[in-house]
């Protein structure tokens, strides 16, 4: 399984998880099944708002799930339908929510649950 956090920088497994998808400077991935450790770029980082393409932001890399503090619902169903499931990260930083994520208990985002602004009062669950 390929794991996505959106980071704001790369400190490896060290690195905060960063509050929204879309607007994330890059990607840190983690294969669990080689512990192999990649970082990319954001390749969709500037856009506008509920204009993201969050698919084409991964530069084509594979991923299963992403872990994320929060996401918009477009973004969300973007990546749900390829096949990507989208998990809200915890307080801590990546090797923290690695964990809870192999233990089963990070949360999932669904479609009533994701942010509908890029500030924090708009309401978001996060």
């Amino acid at each position: 399984m390929k794991v996505c956090f959106p980071v704001m920088e790369n400190n490896g497994l060290e690195s905060e998880v960063f509050g929204h998808f879309g607007s994330a400077p890059g990607f840190v991935m983690i294969d669990l099944l080689t512990g192999e450790v990649t970082a990319i770029n954001n390749s969709d980082q500037i856009h506008e708002h509920g204009a993201c393409n969050p698919v084409a932001g991964l530069s084509g890399q594979p991923v299963d799930a992403i872990v994320v503090g929060g996401i918009g619902g477009g973004a969300l169903q973007k990546l749900n339908r390829a096949g990507m499931r989208v998990f809200q990260a915890q307080k801590g930083n990546i090797g923290v929510n690695l964990e809870l994520l192999r233990a089963n208990t990070l949360p999932e985002f669904l479609p009533g649950h994701t942010c509908g602004g890029h500030g924090h009062d708009h309401g978001c669950s996060h």
